[in-house]
């Protein structure tokens, strides 16, 4: 115990809650302690008062008396009032410290934006608000959602190992959550199917084919007389009825415009060069060897726009083979017999007599058979150095005078003033050689009555209108090419009627595309999206200074692919002022397609600029620009209603994979960072499924860091742009990055060209890009994972 001093020394309190040393008398009134009531009794009031004069005057008496007491009481104070100003102050900083965090922080501010944005109650929101709600949330059930399988088979080197989802608590694929499982989705059994089903369908070309017919079936009255011819066009297609009532008769009656032919009995016996002119100009039919128009791949200097008319082997009917051994095309013997039967069934269903059709069958047979030995598969002609060659058409008269080469071209590009000096693209010149050849000596071994030149030129006619025959004729097509092997399935009748629609009125539909085409907004999502990707570039750990260069000089200039020259109505109309259309006579308004189709390649060898190609749906470089046709930016997958977080979480993430896969085809090579990128991921992958380690392919390891780079791109692109604008609407509830990711987990890894070499579902990297970032909703982890937290960024 510690003794009491005899010379009393004034006791300094620090704090503020202490009460006033009675017996002291030096300590100055706490400015802390709780206010004096304003209304006493009396008596208290003066008891008070007298008790403040004695102290006063005893304080007073104090001071007078020592000075240097005075001193050390001032000091108290001085010492008393900075603590009390710090204390002041520093409840001042936690206050600030406070507001700072409450705007700041990343959750907070994010849930403050969600309760003041504005839904977006478009149509079109509407539309993809359902879409959300009858689809599983991906952010309540993790472990279900972001480890479902798009083809469980090739994740396994051997194809049998275990599901994605095995061994994972709540999951379907683990045997003792089947039970549970199956109950909870049976309740919705039937709705997921058809949504899978739907999902499946919607590839990105079919979207956009989708999206045309829907303009086409529109009835807008007061749209272009073009217009409505393309939209007539179209429901003659559909009207099948009137198709089955024509039969056969519309392509015998062709037939006879075209001199007869010997199968009937009545031909005219027509020469041969006039009626090839004929049906490359109004039928677009090339029976002996194809022809289109494009550039020369070695033009001087590059990046020329002049284009020229290319001359190749034809698409024969008859299935050929390549002989590796002998080097040469061949009839393919086991083919030939379901071949021969479905020519018979054409001649037929033409009305030839029984009695002559097998002798034309045999002819026509054997003719094609001597044409397909000199033609070539392309592998062939790349490694023998026989692709293309540039020659006049003076030469080429020369190596091939079976052909009138001079007008037989220009019947095909009526009006376009062709001389023998005109240069052309000769594919394959050794087949050019050689058909001319066999034409020359079957023209004079057969006697003009059988004519089985002739009757070659209208079978591959009828090939090529089949499209608008009855059904018995594309039954036999379709027979036929089961046959064959050929597993690809018929495709349904309104796609094969938009693609024939667009092929006839291309610019119609080109005009209506770009008419309905989000501009502003598409040009936005494409510029900010490249931004991103070249910042993208700087964090790679390139292998060297060169592999880095030689990505970086290639200065592109990323834009929306339409036509240079917007035209108007009515120079469209006048355009297709010659096409009439007969709402029931498909076949007759297929044959003007064919003529409109013709003069569509005039045009092209014609024009200097590239024209736009509505039916593209993925970006192309030309010269020094990027191109993204107008095709990819069509609901449901884009629309200028919908927030901006669904475009970036839907489209945006497609165009950083399409960047990334068209600019950085060889990226594996040229930085270690993919490896060690895509091994992350991977590691990611293996911890929460808990499956068996096995090393990915270089493709596998490139794909996953491509997709994962195209992710974070996306969402770096979208945070700027909500700096650049904050606004954003919200669908079903959800805004900004809880909508842009949700909407990127819908994207379906079947529409994806590159999933052969994705090893899981895209929809898993939000774990991934969630391990590392606070942006992502809570809760993203599987009930059996404990290690989660010690995963490293990728």
């Amino acid at each position: 115990m510690s003794g009491t001093p005899t010379d009393p020394e004034p006791q300094l309190s620090v704090h503020p809650s202490s009460p006033p040393e009675p017996e002291g008398g030096l300590q100055p009134p706490s400015l802390l302690q709780p206010p004096v009531p304003t209304q006493d009794p009396p008596h208290t009031t003066q008891i008070q008062q007298t008790q403040n004069t004695q102290t006063q005057i005893h304080q007073t008496q104090i001071q007078e008396s020592n000075p240097g007491l005075q001193h050390q009481v001032k000091a108290v104070w001085i010492n008393h009032r900075r603590k009390l100003l710090l204390f002041g102050f520093s409840l001042c900083a936690v206050i600030l410290g406070l507001i700072y965090y409450k705007h700041h922080n990343p959750q907070h501010r994010r849930t403050n934006q969600e309760s003041k944005v504005t839904p977006c109650l478009s149509p079109a929101c509407q539309w993809a608000s359902a879409r959300l709600s009858s689809s599983a949330d991906p952010f309540t059930q993790p472990c279900d959602y972001f480890l479902s399988s798009c083809g469980s088979d090739r994740l396994s080197p051997g194809g049998r190992g275990r599901l994605r989802g095995q061994g994972i608590p709540g999951h379907p694929q683990n045997p003792k959550e089947e039970t549970a499982w199956t109950e909870r989705r049976g309740q919705s059994a039937e709705r997921d199917n058809r949504g899978l089903r739907e999902e499946e369908a919607l590839d990105r070309k079919t979207v956009l084919l989708q999206y045309l017919r829907g303009i086409l079936e529109s009835n807008h009255s007061a749209g272009s007389a073009a217009e409505q011819k393309a939209r007539g066009f179209f429901h003659s297609c559909l009207d099948t009825r009137s198709i089955e009532t024509a039969g056969a008769e519309p392509f015998l009656t062709l037939i006879q415009k075209l001199g007869g032919w010997a199968v009937s009995g009545q031909w005219n016996r027509t020469d041969m060069n006039s009626t090839l002119s004929l049906l490359m100009r109004d039928y677009a039919t090339f029976p002996f060897f194809n022809l289109y128009v494009g550039k020369d791949p070695n033009e001087t200097p590059p990046g020329s726009t002049k284009r020229y008319i290319q001359i190749d082997q034809p698409d024969l009917l008859i299935p050929i083979e390549w002989n590796i051994r002998t080097l040469k095309s061949q009839a393919n013997a086991q083919m030939l017999r379901p071949f021969l039967a479905s020519c018979q069934r054409y001649l037929a269903l033409l009305g030839a007599p029984p009695s002559s059709s097998m002798h034309h069958v045999w002819t026509f047979i054997s003719l094609s058979s001597e044409l397909a030995v000199a033609a070539a598969p392309l592998q062939h002609r790349l490694a023998s150095g026989r692709l293309y060659e540039r020659i006049t058409l003076r030469d080429l008269q020369t190596k091939a005078p079976a052909i009138d080469w001079l007008s037989c071209l220009r019947a095909a590009f009526h009006p376009l003033p062709l001389t023998e000096d005109d240069h052309v693209l000769l594919h394959n010149s050794l087949y050019i050689q050689h058909m001319s050849r066999i034409i020359s000596k079957w023209l004079k071994k057969h006697e003009p009555s059988t004519s089985p030149v002739h009757t070659f030129m209208v079978l591959n006619l009828l090939h090529t209108l089949m499209p608008a025959l009855d059904s018995r004729f594309s039954d036999t097509e379709n027979n036929l090419s089961v046959a064959l092997g050929h597993t690809g399935g018929v495709a349904p009748r309104w796609k094969r009627c938009v693609l024939e629609t667009e092929r006839g009125f291309h610019s119609v539909l080109t005009h209506l595309l770009s008419e309905r085409t989000a501009h502003r907004e598409a040009e936005e999502i494409i510029e900010n999206i490249f931004s991103s990707f070249k910042s993208k570039l700087h964090e790679l750990n390139w292998t060297d200074a060169k592999s880095f260069q030689s990505v970086m000089k290639k200065s592109l200039t990323p834009r929306l692919w339409t036509t240079n020259e917007t035209s108007t109505e009515a120079v469209i109309d006048q355009l297709f002022s010659e096409v009439t259309v007969d709402t029931r006579g498909f076949f007759s308004n297929y044959v003007q397609l064919l003529s409109m189709w013709q003069r569509r390649l005039s045009q092209l060898l014609a024009e200097q600029a590239e024209a736009a190609d509505i039916l593209s749906v993925t970006p192309i470089l030309l010269g020094d620009e990027l191109l993204f046709p107008m095709g990819m930016f069509v609901p449901p997958l884009f629309h200028p209603s919908y927030p901006r977080a669904m475009h970036y979480g839907v489209m945006g993430f497609r165009l950083a994979k399409d960047i990334l896969h068209l600019i950085l085809p060889d990226i594996s090579s040229q930085s270690d960072t993919v490896l060690a990128v895509g091994e992350c991921v991977w590691g990611h992958y293996l911890t929460v499924t808990e499956g068996a380690a096995f090393s990915l392919s270089a493709a596998q390891q490139q794909e996953l860091w491509l997709q994962y780079s195209a992710l974070k791109i996306t969402l770096q692109a979208y945070r700027q742009s909500l700096r650049n604008d904050p606004s954003d609407t919200s669908i079903s509830g959800l805004s900004h990055t809880r909508l842009f990711l949700t909407s990127f987990s819908q994207l379906n890894c079947n529409s994806d060209p590159y999933r052969e070499f994705m090893p899981l579902e895209s929809s898993f990297l939000i774990t991934v890009l969630c391990a590392e970032s606070d942006l992502c909703p809570a809760g993203l982890q599987c009930p059996n994972q404990t290690q989660q937290h010690s995963l490293h960024t990728c």
